[in-house]
């Protein structure tokens, strides 16, 4: 199948990608062959272009939003991916101005318990405790009642974790580099992660804005009307 040699796939994937709406629905010959047009080759280039930007799931449900003809429901889509995109750059952001300010902080101030603490950063005290096993967070225990007592820099520690988390980092990743920033009282084990999520992110609004492009061509020849037919 042309279509399938073109984009370096398969001719099953070709029918997976019609079958669950990423391409539109194909005509059949009179002998049950799908007949593909230049029309479905530009919704496969879109979906192809989308991926990079917006993830497999997003974009098969803004294929599957335009090919139905609800256009508005594949641009909110793009229009919530876009807005993560600023949420990333914004915890980025975020991390760097954290790593600025980070600076030895008395023991004896700040303490907070797990509740506190989890409300604060929105997370659940039993993901606190997975950090405190994965040597994220070490904080200590109230000699009278064995509670986890976090000091100012336990909650520093907290708080860098949690948006080292949302950078799309894994605790095993992260462990290691905290564990270096404690060690050397500074932050420079960091920069070279820094580097790489924003490179990312860049690539990313890239690719978005490549995904546009081939999404806007989609729809100005669906609204054009019906190719001709080929293999």
């Amino acid at each position: 199948m042309d279509l399938a040699r073109a984009h370096g796939l398969s001719t099953q994937a070709i029918r997976n990608y019609e079958d669950v709406g990423i391409l539109p629905a194909a005509e059949r010959t009179t002998t049950g062959y799908r007949r593909y047009t230049p029309l479905h080759a530009q919704a496969l280039h879109a979906f192809l272009a989308l991926l990079p930007g917006h993830g497999h799931q997003t974009a098969t449900a803004i294929m599957q939003a335009v090919n139905r003809d609800a256009a508005d429901d594949a641009l909110r889509l793009i229009d919530e991916s876009h807005a993560q995109l600023l949420d990333d750059r914004r915890t980025l952001q975020a991390v760097e101005a954290a790593l600025r300010d980070l600076a030895p902080v008395p023991q004896e101030r700040g303490d907070t318990f797990i509740g506190p603490l989890a409300r604060r950063l929105g997370l659940r005290p039993a993901t606190l405790r997975k950090w405190e096993r994965a040597e994220l967070v070490e904080p200590r225990r109230d000699p009278h009642t064995g509670y986890r007592v976090y000091s100012a820099a336990d909650v520093r520690n907290a708080r860098l974790a949690h948006q080292l988390r949302r950078g799309g980092y894994r605790l095993e990743q992260i462990a290691p580099l905290l564990a270096q920033v404690r060690a050397a009282g500074g932050v420079a084990p960091l920069e070279s992660m820094l580097h790489d999520w924003r490179t990312r992110l860049t690539a990313r609004g890239r690719a978005m804005l490549t995904g546009a492009a081939a999404l806007d061509a989609y729809l100005t020849a669906r609204a054009a009307g019906p190719p001709t037919a080929g293999r």
